[in-house]
């Protein structure tokens, strides 16, 4: 009885490396989007491959088991946002 408590343990604790990577993984995503955003709002160019690299990271965890996946961003996307969010043209 005790092997099955240590295979619930294992995967437990894998579920749970899983999600804390994952929370890591999309903080830094949206520190990313937010770089984005204030560098549109700067009339500045910028780029979404950080966003995106991140976003790859975390599209290949979620293959593994309970996080979701997050859509791939574009530049289109995050200019689109600002002219929502702040009514303004970029």
């Amino acid at each position: 009885m005790t092997e099955v408590h240590k295979e619930i343990t294992k995967h437990s604790n894998r579920q749970h490396q899983l999600v804390k990577t994952f929370i890591e993984l999309d903080l830094k995503r949206e520190e990313f989007i937010d770089e984005a955003v204030q560098l549109c709002l700067d009339n500045k160019p910028f780029s979404v491959d950080k966003i995106n690299a991140v976003t790859v990271e975390i599209n290949q965890l979620a293959k593994k088991g309970i996080v979701p996946t997050r859509k791939r961003v574009t530049v289109e996307m995050v200019k689109e946002f600002v002219q929502r969010k702040y009514n303004r043209q970029v």
